[in-house]
């Protein structure tokens, strides 16, 4: 029997393992945070609860859902738990997932093979799409083709396993490469000096001369910029940053003095938090069931719901030092570490330019549609 035979495949699986370990990766991820370092044993819990796997293809040893619906509900849910454990461990789960995905849509039965192996190995994946210019070519070659060139902001780098990284090929549109992605050589994370995420690594992985075979090649160029899946895929980061929303108003409930609690003015600020925090619920929730029905107005509602989630966030950081006061600031504390870590989390590029083009999506006609009968 192999290791995937023995993973229950009811949709709770991948939920209860995920809440089984959170309060274990909100413990590590404070001590990741005061030592910034690759967070292997939060990896390792990743792994040994099944969930490096869990969203996998099901060729690759995933679950199985009854639907794909069904399939995105029980995602949403995962990378909510993780991100209240540990932002830095969700944001490194999210490009795991997302890579996940690119596999599923566009992996070829050897590929979708290997990646089983590599997952059972305990493999951690992720995907780099940032560059400094003028980006990672694709140099074609007579045995191999090479790649030049680095990315940036690469999340995990040195730690992962493999990144889907994009390269720019001599014509055409740009390709997903699978690339190995723990080479300490090609490492540089000098840069990386963050108040917040500091666990992931983000830094410049130089790429340059590493040989590139047809079974590294994953899908046709222009895949992974394939609509409404590419725009609509921004779900999957709110998602994590909700469960650090969620988890600093638990913070917040928790530290409230028996005074706060009486005073209606402190009730007033807890209670407005409340609502940011569910309201961004209701966006994501909303959007990941735009993104399972590959909805046209997919990009518009994530566009959009970027918006929500950073209003929402700032919000409630605000709300929560109004309330928890001078200790909310105070190193060691959980309350400081969520807000510095959602601080960072929060800077996605372009996010005038995103609300812009979801008003501008709304405008053109209603976007809302059936909306409410698609989860």
């Amino acid at each position: 029997m192999s290791i995937a035979d023995t993973i229950p495949t009811d949709i709770g699986t991948s939920v209860e393992r995920a809440q089984a370990i959170v309060e274990r990766l909100g413990e590590l991820g404070a001590r990741y945070d005061a030592a910034p370092v690759f967070p292997i044993e939060s990896v390792k819990l990743l792994r040994d609860a099944g969930l490096l796997r869990s969203f996998a293809p099901l060729a690759a040893g995933g679950e199985a859902f009854p639907d794909r619906q069904a399939h995105y509900a029980a995602m949403m849910s995962v990378l909510r738990i993780i991100g209240r454990g540990d932002l830095s461990v969700g944001r490194l789960y999210e490009g795991h997932v997302n890579a996940l995905l690119l596999f599923d849509w566009f992996g070829t039965p050897a590929q979708i093979a290997t990646l089983r192996q590599q997952l059972s190995a305990g493999a951690l994946y992720g995907v780099w799409a940032t560059e400094p210019p003028p980006g990672v070519q694709l140099i074609p070659a007579d045995s191999a083709w090479t790649l030049d060139g680095a990315k940036s902001f690469a999340t995990g780098a040195g730690g992962l396993a493999y990144a889907i990284i994009t390269a720019n090929p001599p014509t055409g549109a740009r390709q997903l490469v699978i690339a190995k992605a723990d080479d300490a050589t090609r490492t540089d994370l000098s840069q990386w000096r963050v108040r917040g995420m500091r666990a992931t690594g983000s830094g410049v992985y130089d790429l340059s001369g590493m040989a590139v075979t047809p079974d590294d090649r994953l899908g046709n160029g222009g895949d992974y910029d394939l609509e409404p899946d590419f725009t609509t895929g921004a779900w999957r980061f709110t998602a994590v940053q909700l469960g650090g929303i969620e988890a600093l108003l638990t913070e917040t409930r928790a530290a409230m003095s028996l005074s706060a609690r009486e005073d209606p003015l402190q009730r007033a600020k807890f209670a407005d938090a409340v609502v940011a925090t569910r309201s961004a619920y209701l966006w994501v929730r909303e959007c990941a069931a735009r993104a399972a029905a590959r909805d046209a107005d997919g990009p518009a509602f994530a566009r959009m719901t970027r918006g929500v989630v950073e209003r929402a966030a700032l919000d409630v950081m605000e709300l929560a030092s109004r309330i928890v006061g001078t200790r909310s600031a105070v190193d060691g504390q959980r309350i400081d570490k969520i807000i510095r870590d959602l601080s960072l989390y929060l800077r996605q590029a372009g996010p005038d330019y995103a609300k812009d083009q979801a008003a501008i999506a709304w405008l053109g006609h209603d976007a809302w549609g059936q909306g409410d009968e698609l989860w």
